[in-house]
Order: structure tokens, then sequence, then C-alpha cells
């Protein structure tokens, strides 16, 4: 029975249920790649966006560009609208995502983004282009929220952490594209100067719809479903999810340990979750906030003047500024990838402040050879290159912690709150700050703006030291206990939620044998 066919399910039932521990009990399989692809790709786009306007902020300020507008406004003014839009579209749509589902808002937040890209395509004026960064980043800062719920609830435990590392990280698959991208939609020889830049967004409009088509295909978050009182769907989508990895393995899968009985309820009042986690989770929500404020200044209002560093200082041509871009994405891409596996082994709490504290004091390092005129521009890239690594999978890891050191009905807005809040900080003073300090052309304001960020990663760093959650291996449910959980306890073997039928297999239960993402 599809989601639009199955009968509305009176809330305020109580029900025991081991559907969360089945899916944490889940080998990787098919099916979990096609959750990584269906959700995790749009940080491609996100990564494309803000890499092409970055490298084109040149050309657009060009006469013949088809915009009267100024490189200054470009990577200053956009910069911050786009990302004054992330923040507001987390906090709208993030609501939202925790009262009316993942899948809904996943579906919704995307089709704003693809239809804002469409639209700043076809600017012909500042205010046009303007207004459509703001519309897109509306967009992305929806996908933030509904996107990593979705992703965390759906992961397996064992799994999670380089899952999601992996995941955010892949924003900069998008940016090496959009370097590489940019190096064509800027070369007159190809291209019209008012042709090139353009068709840059338009191509993102392609992909986002491309994602959208595959996105169909993946389910409403189960644990969602049963806090709602729409436990026979959750039952529904899991039993069909077990059957496919089984066919998949050719065994049958051992069973869960666990249950959670819940109170359904269809919604949480905004004030109780203000009081949860400000309140019983302050020493956490401290967290979310350090890490967020490091990551987005030194990302926000750093990597977004990377380029006209470049042009300034050591006279790279703009057309050019693409090639070194890509570089140091790569490295931000190898952050996550190569060490998104320790943060689930070695655990969160030496891997979030080792890679915060890392990444601040290469970044000092950086600071002080650029101060002494000891740095080219290949050596520059280099420096950036393995801060970034560093810092990338700290970045990353904000939205990992956040995710899930919050319970399951605050999750969304969680996110939300604090990526809107931090990003707001660092990510919208940030990008207008810099952009005063590079203009300049005087190499202490840029060292200036580089120990900035360096120092806030820094503390970021010392705050997990003390403050990170050991939230490795553990059920997100096991890290913070949801609002509606009438008791969680773990039981040797774990009774079906009432009225649905009960896991296949049998045995003890071991842990999964499975490759890895």
């Amino acid at each position: 029975m599809s989601e639009a066919e199955t009968p509305p399910v009176r809330t305020g039932r109580t029900i025991t249920t081991n559907i969360p521990a089945r899916l944490d009990r889940l080998p990787w399989s098919r099916w979990h790649w096609t959750i990584v692809i269906g959700l995790g790709t749009v940080w491609i786009l996100d990564g494309l966006e803000v890499t092409v306007v970055g490298n084109i902020a040149s050309r657009l300020s060009e006469s013949g560009s088809g915009l009267a507008i100024s490189s200054g406004q470009v990577t200053g003014v956009a910069a911050a609208l786009y990302v004054a839009g992330a923040c507001v579209g987390a906090l709208f749509w993030g609501r939202l995502t925790d009262r009316f589902g993942r899948r809904n808002l996943f579906m919704i937040t995307l089709a704003v983004y693809l239809a804002a890209t469409a639209l700043t395509s076809v600017s012909w004026q500042a205010w046009w282009f303007f207004l459509f960064r703001f519309l897109t980043g509306f967009g992305i800062g929806g996908e933030y929220a509904a996107i990593n719920s979705a992703i965390d609830e759906l992961i397996p435990a064992a799994y999670r952490g380089r899952v999601d590392l992996i995941i955010n990280g892949s924003f900069w698959l998008g940016a090496v594209g959009g370097s590489l991208l940019s190096i064509v939609a800027l070369n007159t020889d190809l291209l019209a100067a008012n042709v090139g830049w353009r068709l840059t967004f338009a191509l993102g409009t392609v992909l986002a719809l491309v994602i959208l088509l595959v996105r169909r295909h993946v389910p409403e978050s189960p644990r969602w479903l049963l806090i709602h009182g729409r436990d026979r769907e959750a039952e529904e989508i899991v039993s069909g999810i077990e059957r496919r990895v089984e066919a998949e393995r050719g065994e049958r899968l051992p069973d869960p340990e666990g249950e959670l009985e819940i109170h359904q309820r269809k919604s949480v009042s905004f004030l109780e979750i203000a009081r949860t986690v400000f309140g019983r989770y302050r020493r956490r929500a401290v967290l979310g906030f350090s890490l967020f404020i490091g990551q987005a200044f030194l990302y926000n209002a750093i990597t977004f003047g990377f380029g006209a560093i470049l042009t300034k200082f050591y006279d790279v041509p703009s057309d050019h500024t693409g090639y070194y871009f890509a570089v140091i994405a790569a490295g931000n891409f190898c952050g996550p990838l190569l060490l998104g596996k320790l943060f689930d082994t070695v655990g969160r709490r030496v891997m979030i402040s080792s890679t915060y504290l890392l990444s601040g004091l290469l970044l000092f390092g950086t600071a002080w050879l650029f101060g002494r005129g000891s740095l080219t521009a290949a050596t520059l890239t280099a420096c950036w290159c393995v801060v970034l690594f560093f810092a990338s999978a700290g970045a990353s890891s904000a939205y990992l912690t956040v995710s899930e050191i919050f319970p399951m009905e605050t999750r969304a807005m969680s996110i939300a709150f604090f990526y809107a809040l931090g990003t707001a900080a660092g990510g919208i003073s940030g990008p207008l700050l810099f952009a005063d300090l590079t203009g300049t052309g005087r190499v202490r304001d840029t060292v200036l703006a580089f120990s900035i960020g360096a120092a806030l990663m820094c503390a970021a760093g010392l705050v997990a030291v003390f403050l990170a959650v050991r939230a490795e291996g553990r059920s997100l449910e096991d890290i913070a206990r949801p609002l509606t959980a009438v008791a969680s306890r773990a039981k040797e073997a774990a009774r079906p939620a009432r009225g649905t039928p009960g896991p296949r297999g049998g045995g003890p239960t071991a842990p999964p044998a499975a490759s890895r993402p």
C-alpha cells in the first residue's frame, strides 16, 4: 500500500517497537547506496554553485557580461545573500521537516533550488541575480536539515559516521567540477562573455532535475513514521528493506537487539524543542554552536575569496584560478573520504577535536608564511590543500554531531538552528569582512583574516575535547532518548511493534559483516 493510500492512523497510542534496532543491525547493501546517491549527491550541486560563483566573479564584473555588477558585489553581497538564504531556509524548512516528514521536504527543497538556479541563469540586472542567489540558498538550507536527518535515520549505526562525513564532504566534488567548469565558461574563445556563466547555472538545473527523479525511490524515515502514528507504514518499509538485503546476501538476517516504547504524537511544540536543546542538552548545544562557528567562518569567509587572493597577490589570470581551486577542492574531499572511517573506530571525540585543532594550527602556519612573503601561488595552494584536508573532515563532523546528539523529534530543527546560527555568524559577516580585508591589497589584512579563521577552529577543537559525545556505533535512540519514549531498554529478544509482524531470522545478534561504503 502506498503512502497516499494508507488510511490515517490515530495518534496518542503507546507502542513497543524494534524498528530502530532492525535498521541499525543491517549490513551495508545496495539499498544503502541508493540512499547515498539519492540524498547525498545534492551537496555536489551546492559545491558547484558556490565555486562557480566565486570563480566567475571577475568575468561577471567585466563589460559584456550582461550584468552591471562588480567583483566585490559577487564575492561579498551575493555570497552573503546566498548564505543568508540558506540560514533562513534551514530554519523555515527544518521546522516543517520535523513536523511533516523528511521525504516531503527533501523533494520540495530540491524543487525550490532547481527553480531558483534556473532563474539565476537568466539574470539581466544585479537585483535579479541577488534575489535568486538568496532563493537558491533558501532551498539549499532546507536540504541540510531534511537530508542529514533522513540519512542518519536510515544508515546503520556502525556506518553512520563515515557515510555522513563522506556525503557532506561530497560538496567538494562539486567544487572540483565547478572549478573546471568555470575554466570553460570563462574562455571567450569557446563561449561569449555573456553566455558562458549562464550555462554553468543551467547545468546545475539539469543535475538537480536528475537527482529529483532519483529521489522518488527514497522512502520516508521509518523512525519519523513511528513517532507520528504511522507504524504500519514504517513496518512495510523496513520489512521491504530486510527482504532486499536478505536476497542480496543469500542468508537470513540475525534478530535485532533492543526495543523502544513510545507514545505517538503528531507534533512537538517549538517551546518543547527549545527547552530540550538548550535546557536538558545545554552542553551539547555549546558543542554544536562552537563547531559550526569555527567551520562556517573558515569556509565561508576565506575560501570564498581564494580566487581574489590569487589574482591580487600573485597575478594569476582570472580564467586560471579554477585550476588552483580544483586542487584544494580535491584535498577537501579526500579528508572525509580517508578519515571518515576513523570517526566510527577511533571515535568522535578524538577525531573531531584533532581535525579542528590540526586545521587551525596549520592555518596559523600558512598565515605566517604568507605574511613573510614565502609563498607562491602554487605553494599557497599546497598549504591550503593540507589545511583543508583536516578542516573538511572536521566541518563535515559538525553536521554529523548536531544530527545525532539531540532527540529524534528535534533532529531537523537542531541541524537547522545550529547551521543557521553558526553560518550567520561566520558565513554572512565573514564574506563581507573578508572581501574588505583582501580588497585593500595589503598582506597584513589577509593575514588577519587567516588568523581569525584559525583561532576559531582551534577554539572549537578545544570545546570538542571536553564536550564531544561518544556516539560511534551507538543507535540514535541510545545517544539521545526520544521525547516520545516511554521506556528505552535493550532485551535479549526484541518484541515487534504491536499489531505488526515480527522480524525474520533467529539466533544471537552478531556484528554485521559487510563491505564498507
